[in-house]
């Protein structure tokens, strides 16, 4: 029990501390004032993602963290002008890679966008050597850990593929909008179903279901409005592309090519630092248009409003189906 514990507080400071993140990356990449920071930090603070994930010992928990926290580290970088080192390259591309391997291409994205880089090449050689460098520190750590037999890789991407993808009781532009980009923040109801476990023991399961009234796919087509309108209005902005490439990886995986779309909401962990920082630049673009600035902020309110009063619900649900079956 006590080892149980160390788990879920430690997963719950890791949560705490990639809030803090996105809180420095508002506050010193962005510079927004204090005010427009804490509310886009307390806005993100209470994604379903957040909450979920606070006491779940999970690889999502961390994967969250160290993304939100290289991305920081990244900008810093750019902000100076500085190239991120090979050594830095090579343990972003394990912590984060090594938790989900779809994951490692997030770590490069920054080196694309430094100073001049297309520019000379012996820039362009350098980004190559320290790419290969974090490439070949990964890949053999990867090996080792899988006592060298590759040839398992392909089989088992294959049998995931397959397992994760193949779901037609659900239309697929639901399952985008309620589990992928609303799952992770708006909690929509649940469904208690059946489970056992193949060896005679059987025991109830909790599962997300499709949004059943209008009002949380207004909620989310707004908050996809506000970072579509983010990336537009700052679409030369390095610092924006490298967060929507990132994004656009995630997109990719889950809602084109289908992969674990039907259950997208518990990876939330890969993304869902991109909506506060897309949020703060859009706010960053209209520093200078007071009434703009007053729209969006009292938009941004009324979605924290809507987003603590139904998550706050839907928790109490939760809690009310563990007194119930696991007291």
């Amino acid at each position: 029990m006590t080892f149980r514990l160390t788990l879920a507080w430690l997963s719950n400071i890791v949560i705490t501390l990639n809030v803090v993140q996105i809180f420095k990356y508002l506050k010193n990449i962005i510079r927004l004032p204090l005010a427009y920071s804490l509310l886009i930090t307390l806005f993100f603070g209470i994604f379903s993602t957040n909450i979920i994930l606070s006491f779940t010992p999970e690889n999502f928990t961390y994967t969250l963290f160290l993304l939100s926290l290289y991305n920081y580290y990244a900008a810093i970088k750019l902000k100076k002008e500085e190239k991120t080192p090979a050594a830095a390259l090579s343990l972003a591309s394990i912590t984060i890679g090594g938790l989900t391997i779809t994951n490692i291409i997030k770590a490069f994205i920054p080196v694309f966008f430094e100073k001049n880089l297309f520019k000379s090449w012996k820039k362009i050689g350098n980004a190559i050597l320290r790419g290969i460098i974090a490439v070949i520190i990964y890949t053999l750590l990867y090996l080792y850990r899988i006592d060298f037999k590759y040839q398992n890789i392909f089989s088992k991407t294959n049998q995931q593929y397959e397992k994760f993808s193949n779901v037609e009781s659900m239309p697929t532009w639901d399952m985008v909008l309620s589990f992928f980009f609303g799952g992770n923040i708006l909690f929509p109801g649940f469904i208690i179903s059946d489970k056992h476990n193949m060896k005679g023991f059987t025991f109830k399961g909790l599962y997300m279901d499709l949004y059943s009234s209008i009002i949380p796919y207004i909620f989310i087509v707004i908050l996809l409005i506000l970072i579509s309108w983010s990336y537009l209005k700052n679409f030369k902005n390095k610092w924006v592309q490298i967060i929507m490439i990132s994004f656009f990886f995630d997109i990719l995986i889950h809602c084109i090519m289908r992969f674990g779309l039907h259950t997208s909401y518990i990876y939330g962990g890969h993304f869902i630092f991109v909506y506060p920082l897309l949020i703060g630049w859009l706010f960053y673009a209209y520093k200078s248009t007071p009434k703009i600035m007053a729209i969006l902020t009292l938009i941004v309110s009324l979605l924290f409003v809507y987003l603590l009063s139904n998550n706050l619900f839907r928790m109490s649900e939760f809690f009310w189906f563990l007194e119930t079956y696991y007291q």
